[in-house]
């Protein structure tokens, strides 16, 4: 393949959490949930991300199906409009996540660079 030196190469990767060989949980649904936290509402921060309240909750539902524990403690709305709060298990699963993508994160472009190096030193070359 030959390199067009005015767009060097780059790596780009995705990684997710599986039960079996089922999705459970990804950068979208950490997302979600850090959404949630902040807003405390399922419905605001469905909005927020630009998904509809049923996408949400159905990602969500999965989710807690699929890991066999609640990610959300959900009130039903009436005077004070109810809301949704991490559980501990929620919050211990994105915290989790977001830890071990930063460190696959870390060694994806730490791998990039070694193996990509120019002879000459610089990155992104082939």
């Amino acid at each position: 393949m030959c390199q067009d030196e005015t767009r060097p190469i780059r790596v780009t990767h995705k990684m997710w959490l599986e039960v079996g060989d089922e999705y459970v949980f990804g950068v979208g649904l950490a997302s979600l949930l850090e959404c949630i936290d902040r807003l405390g509402s399922i419905h605001q921060a469905a909005g927020y991300l630009g998904m509809s309240y049923r996408q949400a909750w159905g990602r969500i539902n999965e989710a807690e199906n699929r890991l066999g524990v609640k990610l959300l403690d959900r009130t039903i709305g009436g005077e004070s409009g109810g809301g949704a709060t991490l559980t501990e298990a929620g919050s211990n699963l994105l915290v989790k996540y977001r830890e071990l993508k930063k460190r696959v994160d870390e060694a994806v472009l730490s791998a990039f660079g070694d193996i990509f190096a120019s002879p000459n030193g610089s990155k992104g070359g082939t």
